[in-house]
């Protein structure tokens, strides 16, 4: 574990707004706390940005448009592996403000460090590669030319639960397509955001390229934003329900959007799989980032054949993992990340065991100071469990035992959720079939790893649209524009 003075780090990274090139104070002064989840003290006190600084963001980054998109695309390339490099160079600062304000150990946020860093890497690669086409058509009458421009200015806005990815995941393919940004972070992780803005300020990306506005008041400031024509592309990463209330802002502009939002991730087992293996993925898949992932797994269906050993193994698993704050070495599990997502939790292990289900280990808040829940395992006899409908996000795991394929896939695709799906089998031929009818939008099949930069990471359904990483993920930030001439 590096030797990291807290107090300098925190000194380090702004506490202010950063709109049109300058570090500044909030319109009225306004400000937020950020709270250390594993010990409830303050970290530090930041800007909360008003809906006048929201819109003279959106009007710096308007007013940049227009020569950022005529930049080449190799200045854009070089400047985001400029800041791949930087942010490598500080991975020990990323990885511990991360830990801090968010709760995750230590090791967890050095990975993410790392999987968050891959999207500048990926996007500067990626940024020289945006080409257009040239073609008749079959007549032979029309010269088709396409072309790729940037969307326009872009509202970003990354979730609590992976604060330095989410920010590479949206901002790198915004200014690798020569789009303008402002990037609104969560408001109880805004820390490793600034920090990263600060890092894209030193590169040298141009004024009004890169704003960012952190708040605690982010319906009042960011719909005046939407609704004002200058904005053209809005990214969200958060809840459904939010992301539908935002899709409805969006429309009136007819607003180009992305959204990546629930998740209820089923986690097939069945008969012919290695338990062990499963048993070592679900623990991986589940309890990363504490549970708290879009992507983590949500409700285990493992086979009758396999299921006494499946949950005896998966308990004896989750009991072993130590939970404390991800600052001390040997910590597997971190806290939940606010008062508030713990008290969700708690509500609906409750509802859980209220329905019928059973706890195999766990169950209960730690009585401790910082907001611990330890992992939790659930045997659970009905399918309308709640924790089989609805996302926990939190370490508990409820399983449900099944007889036959088509039973679960009935169970895994009755949910409103379809955003990635787990399936542990040798039977590669069910394999192709789970492929083609399970309604998500990734499967990892006896893997419990499935997201990478290079990858396209999105649902379907109430998951969510778009994708982000891999080479759709610019696509998100460009328009196709299409000329056709007369061929002589």
């Amino acid at each position: 574990m590096p030797n990291i003075d807290k107090d300098e780090l925190l000194k380090s990274i702004p506490n202010q707004l950063f709109i049109n090139g300058e570090w500044r104070d909030s319109a009225d002064g306004s400000t937020l706390d950020v709270i250390n989840p594993a010990t409830e003290e303050k970290l530090a006190t930041i800007a909360s940005a008003k809906p006048e600084d929201g819109m003279d963001a959106l009007a710096a980054a308007s007013e940049a448009q227009k020569e950022w998109a005529r930049t080449s695309s190799r200045y854009r390339a070089e400047l985001l592996r400029d800041a791949f490099e930087l942010v490598m160079e500080r991975k020990d600062d990323f990885a511990a403000i991360m830990t801090l304000e968010m709760g995750k150990p230590l090791d967890q946020a050095y990975g993410e460090v790392t999987y968050g860093g891959e999207f500048l890497r990926w996007f500067s690669e990626g940024a020289p590669r945006v080409m257009g086409n040239y073609y008749p058509t079959p007549e032979g009458s029309i010269q088709v030319i396409t072309h790729k421009r940037p969307v326009g200015p872009s509202l970003l806005i990354t979730p609590w639960n992976f604060p330095f990815a989410m920010a590479t995941r949206k901002v790198a393919p915004a200014l690798a397509a020569g789009c303008t940004t402002i990037l609104k972070p969560a408001e109880i992780t805004p820390l490793t955001s600034l920090l990263f803005v600060k890092i894209l300020e030193d590169v040298g990306v141009p004024k009004g390229v890169v704003n960012i506005i952190p708040t605690s008041s982010t319906p009042e400031m960011t719909g005046p934003m939407i609704a004002d024509a200058r904005l053209r592309k809005l990214s969200f990463t958060g809840s459904t329900q939010v992301g539908r209330a935002l899709l409805k802002e969006a429309s009136q502009n007819v607003l180009r959007t992305s959204m990546e939002l629930g998740g209820l991730a089923p986690f097939i087992v069945f008969e012919d799989a290695d338990v062990d293996l499963a048993v070592e993925a679900a623990l991986a898949t589940k309890m990363r980032n504490m549970g708290e992932a879009c992507n983590a797994s949500s409700r285990f269906y493992v086979h009758s054949d396999v299921a006494d050993e499946f949950t005896q193994k998966f308990s004896k698993g989750m009991s072993e993992l130590v939970v404390g704050d991800g600052m001390e070495e040997g910590v597997d599990v971190g806290p939940i990340v606010s008062a508030k997502q713990l008290a969700s939790v708690e509500d609906l292990v409750t509802r859980s065991l209220q329905s019928g289900a059973r706890i195999e280990v766990g169950g209960q808040r730690l009585d401790r100071p910082g907001f611990f829940f330890p992992p939790t395992v659930l045997s659970v006899d009905s399918a309308d469990n709640p924790l089989l409908e609805e996302e926990v996000f939190g370490p508990v795991a409820p399983v449900y035992s099944f007889d036959t394929e088509e039973e679960v896939l009935e169970l895994a695709n009755k949910s409103q959720y379809g955003l990635a799906g787990y399936v542990y089998t040798n039977d590669m031929q069910r394999v192709i079939r789970l492929g083609e009818e399970l309604q998500v939008g990734m499967i990892g099949v006896n893997s419990g790893t499935i997201s990478n930069a290079a990858a396209p990471f999105g649902g379907v359904k109430a998951s969510g649209l778009g994708r982000e990483g891999g080479t759709e993920g610019i696509e998100e930030f460009l328009e196709t524009i299409y000329i056709g001439t007369p061929r002589g």
